[in-house]
């Protein structure tokens, strides 16, 4: 370059500063000497040929990740609503205080009481060592800054079952969502289970195993990694669960935004002596000492400032999630249409799904011919189709020998997948026990993740994909929505696959994922595990029963529907024909369902009469700060269509319901009524196919007259 061009660029660039400074909207342009050195540092950075093309290479790579990463979050959210409650639920993270000093107030003080335009120096005003002495005054407290009070922590909780058996490709996924999740706000604890191993062959995987998935975070961007080994602690002499060594040295590491990785080690108290400890006990003893319930109070402590500090303690962190990883997938069903629990409401299902294990494992287990073993997978299709159960079934274990106990191998294999579903649900439960009702938990396998995970280029390549959505990453689904993957009340046909329904190289067998919640007692009155419904039961239930509150009935129904009801007139409609009532929770949700008698057709009791009553929803209700999340309505509605009626229901709705979709997808079928603002809906198998009871249907919805307190009966 010759010295002419070098001076005309500098002139340019002078000029071009110039140009900046004289912008009167320039918020700057009070401040030349300022803008200058800004301006000059901006012209600098960009100044040389090869850094520029540098930063230009590592800004495109930046935007491509994070159009990635975005592109990953908005197919994980269903619709704007979801990620405005997910905004809501988490606050961003707090900036960081900044570097630069701050102006001193003694100093600037001075430079404002001295004459303006002369300098002076120290002829007015003392000595610089005076001005920079130390004041102290009685009767004051220093306040810490706001931004030295740490904000409450968001926080999953995470354990990864016998990573030591998914490849590098899985694992690099797993990584990738965890890496996600710490930049949506989520900080991650990570517990490697290596599984039934102890002794030094049990520690040395676990961590052999947490350098693994520690190495794979450090390679996502802006990721980072922390492994901690001495976070548990156990006393040789008791038989307690392990302790948390230092609370501040794992959140700090939280806060700081490391993926912290915990292999299952605790060392002993009385002696430096480290040794195995189960993984779900690891996962108990960090959630309770995330919870604040780990404090021991001293006896002579004063109780209120113990429930204080336990407060405190608690306003540090917020458990979230408690996430298990297992090959095993989520939990399989055995009773009913579905083929595994998409949702688990613990309050109400978890005996029941406990007993439905161990049945299945029993049954297992007693099979001791092997020529039997085909006839307990046909009764229990989907251990056949897990990925892990096939792989046990048909490369682990040789479908041909027996064992020693007489029973078969493939049998064996079936009874590890079972007792892994089992301590999953137990651990889960635990877990949930010790957190608020909003915490929530996720079954699933690393391969669901790991699949989700891909970016759109990996997507591409898979040509069985193309044509399909791009599969939902369930844990960022969950951390967006707390909702399942798909709706538990919806039929099992249409719940369809989470991924297109295809199969690919990646995934070469549909797995499944289950959402649970602490959740909420549910209670059905009559009780139809004692005795069925029936339009044959007498006396009937009536709203005024001691086991019904009539006030928050009615308060959830004025609610959820933003009317007034006008309780006398709706009471005489309902109380001789109610066939049963059902209530979630502390009335968060609820459904009343009577038995309608079709008009022209006499109400005398008789056995002509009850065999043309139809099963008819006549309230369907859920409080506005429950419609849309917990599950409120899938609990309602999947007692309604399994337990009480099985064998079908039906309603009406207004033709301009926005809630008409979600019934839509719930029904197994729906008719305009001529004439009317309103849709019959309906669960009745076959019921098209018989005109009679069609026309009963019909006739019952037609004549049903509202009973709201402003009196119109164009509206629901």
């Amino acid at each position: 370059m010759s010295s002419r061009t070098l001076t005309w660029s500098r002139t340019a660039k002078s000029s071009l500063v110039k140009q900046h400074l004289l912008r009167p909207s320039d918020p700057i342009a009070a401040r030349p000497a300022q803008a200058l050195n800004v301006r000059a540092q901006q012209i600098a950075e960009f100044s040389g040929s090869s850094e520029n093309h540098d930063r230009l290479g590592h800004r495109a790579k930046e935007k491509l990740l994070d159009r990635e990463f975005f592109l990953s979050l908005l197919s994980s959210a269903s619709t704007k609503r979801e990620a405005k409650s997910y905004l809501a639920r988490l606050k961003a993270s707090p900036a960081k205080p900044s570097q630069e000093p701050t102006p001193e107030p003694p100093k600037e003080s001075i430079s404002a009481s001295l004459p303006s335009g002369v300098n002076l120096g120290s002829f007015y005003g003392a000595s610089r060592a005076v001005y920079d002495s130390p004041v102290f005054r009685q009767d004051t407290t220093p306040t810490p800054r706001a931004q030295d009070i740490p904000e409450r922590l968001h926080l999953a909780l995470i354990k990864i079952t016998t990573p030591q058996l998914v490849n590098d490709y899985v694992i690099n996924g797993v990584a990738k969502t965890l890496s996600q999740l710490v930049r949506l706000g989520m900080a991650c604890c990570v517990v490697i289970d290596p599984g039934k191993m102890d002794g030094p062959a049990g520690r040395q995987t676990a961590v052999d195993q947490a350098n693994r998935i520690s190495a794979a975070v450090d390679q996502q961007p802006d990721s980072k990694s922390f492994r901690l080994d001495s976070v548990l602690s156990i006393s040789e002499r008791g038989s307690g669960p392990p302790t948390v060594l230092s609370r501040k040295v794992l959140l700090s590491a939280l806060r700081d935004g490391h993926v912290v990785l915990v292999p299952p080690i605790a060392y002993m108290e009385e002696n430096p002596r480290a040794v195995t400890v189960p993984a779900n006990d690891a996962v108990l003893s960090l959630a309770k000492e995330f919870a604040g319930l780990s404090y021991t109070p001293d006896p002579d402590e004063d109780p209120i400032a113990t429930v204080e500090r336990i407060n405190a303690l608690q306003r540090e962190v917020s458990l979230d999630r408690v996430i298990v990883l297992d090959p095993v997938g989520g939990i399989p069903a055995f009773q009913g249409p579905q083929s595994s629990h998409v949702f688990i409401n613990m309050e109400q299902e978890f005996d029941q799904i406990k007993d439905e294990l161990l049945r299945a494992r029993m049954s297992v287990s007693g099979s001791k011919d092997p020529s039997k073993q085909v006839t307990t997978e046909a009764t229990y299709p989907i251990l056949e189709s897990n990925p892990f159960s096939k792989f046990v079934n048909r490369e682990v274990i040789s479908p041909v020998q027996p064992t020693a106990s007489g029973s078969s191998p493939a049998a064996e294999g079936m009874e590890k997948v079972l007792d892994g579903h089992l301590e999953n649900l137990r651990l889960a439960q635990q877990a949930l026990s010790m957190l608020p009702s909003a915490s929530s938990g996720i079954i699933t396998s690393p391969q669901e993740v790991s699949y989700s995970a891909r970016s759109p280029q990996e997507a591409a390549s898979d040509l069985s994909a193309v044509g399909t959505r791009r599969q939902r990453n369930p844990l960022i689904h969950h951390l967006l929505t707390d909702k399942p993957l798909l709706s538990s009340s919806l039929p099992p046909g249409r719940r369809g696959a989470s991924n297109g329904g295809k199969s690919s190289a990646f995934n070469p067998i549909i797995s499944h994922t289950t959402f649970v919640k602490r959740g909420m007692p549910l209670t059905i009155l009559p009780n139809p595990y004692i005795k069925p419904w029936s339009a044959q039961i007498q006396p009937r239930l009536g709203l005024h029963d001691p086991t019904i509150d009539l006030p928050r009935l009615v308060t959830l129904i004025e609610d959820s529907f933003d009317r007034k009801l006008d309780v006398q007139n709706y009471l005489d409609r309902v109380n001789n024909r109610i066939a049963g009532v059902i209530v979630a929770g502390e009335y968060e949700g609820g459904a009343i369902l009577t038995w309608e008698t079709p008009p022209g057709v006499p109400d005398d009791g008789s056995e002509e009469s009850a065999t043309r009553m139809v099963p008819y929803l006549d309230k369907f209700a859920v409080l506005k700060r429950s419609q849309g999340a917990g599950g409120v309505a899938d609990v309602v509605f999947n007692a309604m269509v399994r337990t009480c009626f099985p064998n079908g229901v039906c309603w009406r709705s207004r033709m301009d319901n926005p809630v008409n979709k979600w019934y839509f997808e719930r029904s197994l079928g729906t008719w305009k009524l001529a004439d009317s603002n309103w849709a019959m809906f309906w669960t009745t198998p076959g019921l098209v196919e018989d005109t009679q009871r069609f026309q009963d249907y019909e006739a019952v919805c037609r004549s049903i007259q509202p009973s709201w307190a402003d009196k119109k009966s164009v509206i629901d």
